[in-house]
């Protein structure tokens, strides 16, 4: 398949993207439903060549590409006021972002010293 075909491709299928991608199917328990959410992602790239090794007029192609969905919560449907339940706490994402900055100063630091 050349790589002009692979890129159509993956042009196509993001296109079909629609709501089933992002929202899974509802979940039933206890008194609530829940509706699980995901964040989708596409990426592709191709690179190309011609030529050979020796004497060979071989042609070198390539390409590829991927996605996926990265979970991020779920929508909570209940008696209760509808909400949405992150996956991730922000307060320890920021935790683990600033303990990351905090060992890299220190880390610097002792390495000028």
């Amino acid at each position: 398949m050349s790589s002009l075909a692979i890129l159509q491709s993956l042009k196509e299928s993001i296109l079909t993207a629609n709501v089933k991608s992002v929202y899974g199917e509802p979940i039933a328990a206890q008194g609530k439903t829940v509706i699980p959410v995901a964040k989708i992602i596409y990426g592709y790239g191709a690179g190309g060549g011609t030529g050979g090794v020796g004497e060979s007029s071989a042609r070198g192609e390539g390409s590829g590409g991927g996605g996926g969905a990265i979970p991020v919560g779920v929508i909570e449907v209940s008696d209760q006021p509808t909400r949405f339940v992150p996956i991730t706490s922000r307060k320890k994402l920021a935790g683990a972002i600033a303990m990351g900055i905090g060992v890299g100063i220190v880390l610097g630091w002792r390495r000028w010293r």
